[in-house]
């Protein structure tokens, strides 16, 4: 039964109240607040596994600490298992395709060497490996039904002798030694269409009598533990750069899973690409991206205002946080701790800037910060809503003073500090009483004030700032909402290249300039081995 008490009831009873009562009454009433408490208790004891509760309403730091144990396909058979398997053990049908024995069948007892199983204590049990994720040992191959047919023929050849250094020019008639197939996106004013060309490699005999031949580019090499095969960047490959930027579109901008991205190129293309393949796209585009961060964060530290604030991401179901960093034209994120470290990563000793934060206290060791009066703006929100006076009076004063501030600086001029004298003298007073409240909320949102008050102030003196952190906060909506979906990365390699890519597209927009195409160019030169050209600067 739901307790019928409500927020303006609960604001009624205080210590005379009970002292007043009879002790009938005082039981009822205590019956009344007890079915109360057990509601709320319910209420907040309920998340996603024991509710209809989304993942994303459970407690991000309660996340993580346990980890499922799921059956390994790829674990070796014992002996015991294999004598079972083969029928060995009499009277024992054994049902194949769920794994379970005919418990009516006489059993027998099987003790590998060293692995004492004790039958009435299932802890004794070995404990299964994880299974890894991906394709297991084993699984039946799925391959292309039709043969890719090409619409043209490109031929590559050796620019120079490989042993005298000579200049080779091309001969339409050489026969090549060596080719592959490319499917590519070709972008047209109507739309656009996936393209099959073959790509032959020819080899050009010098006049030293030497023969050389042309091989496909290659570029990085990126090992990983959590890959079977190491990743090298190559122009060997099926998927072109502008397909492969298209396929890193769809799942990084427009949130779709690798499943679902095979599933829109075979129907709306006509295209057949494996998940590992469209996988393998994703990550060439993000660990491309690598060289052009690195020039982002020293061009982010000549910047004269920087926005930063971070959110909980999941690596691998480990609790991690995204920080993100955006300047006028400069947006860059990072994956990892939430340690003061991984802040000067972003923010070095190089930036003399003004930096516009929250409360967080790393950001507080920087000198010239403004704090975001947002989230002052939501507290005192939230003491408004109170069930004390003293607490709804005071947080209607410091959100009155608080809204009257920023309305006062939107003047031009001497009429906005003229406006913003009496204002500063009133929220101070407010602070101070308000600090020496027995009340938590109120007290703590007063002292916040006051120990960061020059942080909070600091847009007053200089009326360039902005007054809040909306830039830094939008630029994370996406990844919230794309964590929410995905539930984060899977590998340390995984969160670099989905920070790395999220910075350059993000950078991109600011300037004006059409990722797609800047990261098919930086695709292609990165299979080549070629360094990676600047994000162009607005004009």
């Amino acid at each position: 039964m739901n307790s019928k008490l409500t927020k303006d009831d609960l604001a009624q009873m205080n210590r005379p109240y009970f002292e007043s009562l009879e002790k009938e009454m005082l039981v009822n009433v205590a019956c009344n607040l007890r079915a109360l408490s057990v509601e709320l208790v319910e209420r907040l004891e309920k998340n996603s596994e024991n509710s209809n509760l989304p993942p994303s309403s459970d407690n991000p730091y309660k996340k993580g600490g346990e980890k499922k144990v799921e059956s390994d396909t790829s674990t070796p058979i014992n002996d015991c298992d294999a004598a079972v398997i083969e029928g060995s053990v009499e009277g024992s049908p054994l049902n194949l395709s769920s794994g379970i024995v005919d418990s009516d069948a006489p059993k027998q007892e099987c003790v590998a060497e060293g692995d004492l199983v004790n039958p009435s204590d299932p802890s004794s049990a070995p404990t299964p490996k994880k299974r890894r994720p991906g394709r297991q040992p084993g699984a039946q191959g799925v391959w292309r039904a039709e043969p890719l047919v090409p619409e043209g023929t490109v031929r590559h050849y050796p620019q120079e002798c490989a042993a005298c250094s000579g200049v080779l020019f091309p001969d339409p008639e050489a026969k090549p030694h060596m080719g592959h197939h490319v499917l590519d996106l070709e972008r047209t004013e109507k739309g656009s269409r996936i393209v099959c060309t073959l790509h032959h490699y020819v080899g050009i005999k010098c006049a030293c009598g030497h023969e050389t031949k042309a091989y496909p580019g290659e570029g990085q090499v990126f090992k990983s533990e959590f890959r079977k095969k190491d990743l090298k960047l190559s122009e060997y490959v099926l998927v072109g750069p502008m397909l492969a930027t298209f396929i890193s579109a769809l799942s990084l901008r427009y949130r779709m899973s690798r499943v679902k991205i095979r599933e829109f190129l075979y129907y709306w293309y006509g295209t057949q690409l494996s998940v590992g393949t469209i996988d393998r796209c994703i990550r060439e585009a993000g660990l491309a991206s690598l060289p052009v961060v690195d020039n982002l964060l020293a061009e982010l530290q000549d910047a004269k205002v920087i926005g930063v604030d971070e959110t909980p991401w999941y690596e691998k179901g480990v609790m991690k946080w995204l920080w993100v960093a955006i300047s006028s034209c400069t947006v860059v994120y990072i994956i990892g701790s939430r340690k003061k470290e991984e802040l000067l990563k972003l923010i070095t000793s190089a930036f003399l800037g003004w930096l516009i934060s929250d409360g967080y206290g790393a950001y507080r060791s920087h000198k010239n910060r403004q704090r975001c009066l947002a989230h002052l703006i939501r507290k005192a929100i939230a003491l408004t809503g109170s069930l004390s006076e003293e607490a709804v009076r005071m947080g209607e004063w410091l959100l009155r003073e608080l809204r009257g501030l920023i309305t006062a600086m939107s003047e031009d001029g001497e009429d906005a500090k003229k406006k913003s004298r009496p204002i500063l003298a009133r929220m101070k007073k407010a602070c101070y009483l308000g600090s020496e409240s027995d009340i938590p909320n109120l007290k703590s949102l007063c002292r916040e004030i006051v120990n960061d008050w020059d942080a909070v102030v600091a847009f007053v003196k200089n009326p360039e700032l902005p007054c809040t952190n909306n830039d830094a906060e939008r630029a994370l909506r996406h990844a919230v909402i794309s964590r929410r979906i995905s539930y984060g990365t899977r590998s340390p390699e995984g969160s670099l290249a989905y920070a790395s890519l999220l910075s350059v597209i993000e950078t991109c927009r600011l300037r004006g300039i059409d990722p797609w195409n800047y990261i098919s160019e930086m695709i292609s030169r990165s299979r080549r081995g070629m360094s990676a050209l600047p994000i162009p600067m607005p004009n």
